[in-house]
């Protein structure tokens, strides 16, 4: 069997190890580490790789910017912003026909902005919003597949450590790409917004009943009270962008940000402190695992030559451009159930960037590389909340007595449809994601 031929069969091989449990981090590290004997038919470069790769991979400054925004994140979950978030969001939205719905999906954006994670924001919303949605009526399959599709939200509106790692990977301006993904991520609020309106006029059953229309100034009264999200958003992303704060220190600003408004608002504990940073450490350490099995099996199929002859070989049949960008996406539709964001990402595209690169899409190698980085975000999300592995649905389900996993099916299947339709806009206009980096540069 030649190099690109055990290449390829490597990916059947980690399916099989993920689809028998083995976590995704050591069945990377496993499929590299025996991929790499293979190729060099001796286990002392393998087992070199437990010395050389690990301290080559953690030794990365770029990588501290990891804990810091997952710190924040869990700062933010317990800061008790959620509540003031919803609450604005219901003011203003809560008494239109599915208002309380399209709350949720204000509130998600907006908390996902000093959170930057999806099961996160998912899950604290849903804390916040689901008895609220229950409570006016709203049937358990809308409820838990507003909840879960707001959630993915969190993770493409900046700051977004997925985004840091991508950065990292292709060696692509962090805040470039967080400039491209403001746009984006403002079009899926939109969007689903108005998948929740058509749902509210075609299903009123599952609408509920609307919050009475509040005055002008108690809705500016919520307004007011929802000014530590602006502000540590402004913070981070302003601080990068002018080049005051290293993405890394940006973090740690946001981290220290979110603390202190949990302080402020009395609902940062000494305990809950203590499992803001257990879960913290406990998160950094199955991402590294997962960051460093990755690496292994990288490094095992650049020996394989397989990326070079992948590239190669797309170039040479001459393949329509848009053709393979498709087939790409759909295989990230498919793969984004089993697998979560990190993995696919790390495992992807040190394959498919270099194949997607080499072809014209009529941008700059740089905005090019920002353009995919947007898209293959936005695709490796909506698998989030794809049946029937679609982490975000059972997370939200878990949460909402009496609804059944069905249901939830069905809740999100509008919000797939949405996506499928942003996915679209974005692949055929590129400048959507584009125009606020070329404009501010």
């Amino acid at each position: 069997m030649s190099n690109i031929e055990l290449g390829l069969w490597s990916f059947p091989v980690l399916l099989v190890l993920i689809f028998l449990r083995m976590p995704i981090g050591l069945a990377m590290l496993v499929v590299g580490v025996v991929g790499n004997y293979l190729i060099t038919k001796s286990w002392n470069p393998s087992f070199a790789l437990f010395k050389s790769l690990t301290y080559s991979t953690f030794s990365s400054y770029s990588f501290a910017v990891v804990p810091l925004f997952l710190l924040m994140g869990q700062f933010a979950a317990m800061s008790g912003v959620s509540r003031s978030l919803f609450d604005a969001a219901t003011a203003w939205l809560g008494h239109r026909r599915g208002g309380i719905a399209m709350a949720s999906i204000g509130a998600c954006t907006a908390f996902g902005s000093i959170c930057g994670s999806s099961l996160a924001t998912a899950a604290t919303m849903g804390q916040v919003a689901l008895p609220e949605l229950k409570r006016h009526g709203y049937s358990g399959a809308l409820a838990t597949g507003t909840l879960a599709a707001g959630g993915t939200i969190g993770i493409l509106v900046p700051p977004s450590w997925i985004l840091v790692i991508y950065a990292i990977l292709t060696e692509q301006n962090i805040a470039k790409l967080f400039l491209a993904a403001i746009v984006p991520g403002v079009l899926a609020a939109v969007g689903y917004c108005l998948t929740i309106a058509i749902v509210a006029r075609v299903r009123p059953e599952h609408a509920g009943t609307a919050y009475p229309r509040l005055p002008y100034r108690e809705r500016f009264r919520q307004l007011g009270r929802i000014w530590p999200a602006p502000v540590i958003f402004l913070a981070v992303i302003g601080g990068i962008y002018t080049g005051i704060f290293t993405p890394t220190e940006a973090a740690a600003v946001g981290a220290v940000g979110t603390g202190l408004i949990a302080i402020f608002n009395r609902t940062l504990t000494w305990p809950a402190f203590r499992t803001a940073m257990v879960q913290m450490a406990t998160g950094t350490g199955m991402i590294f695992m997962i960051i460093l099995g990755a690496a292994a099996l990288n490094n095992f199929l650049a020996l394989s030559q397989l990326p070079q002859a992948a590239a190669a070989f797309v170039t040479e049949q001459g393949f329509n451009p848009w053709l393979v960008m498709t087939l790409i996406l759909i295989m990230y539709l498919i793969l984004g159930g089993p697998m979560d964001s990190l993995s696919m990402i790390l495992l992807t595209i040190p394959i498919v960037y270099p194949v997607t690169l080499a072809l014209d899409f009529g941008l700059s190698p740089e905005e090019f590389s920002i353009w995919f980085g947007i898209l293959t975000l936005v695709v490796v999300e909506v698998g989030l909340i794809s049946p029937p592995v679609g982490m975000n649905l059972f997370v939200i389900n878990s949460m909402s007595k009496g609804t059944s996993i069905g249901q939830t099916f069905l809740g999100v299947t509008p919000f797939l449809i949405s996506d499928l339709v942003r996915t679209v806009i974005l692949v055929a206009f590129p400048s959507i994601s584009l125009f606020l980096v070329q404009w501010l540069h």
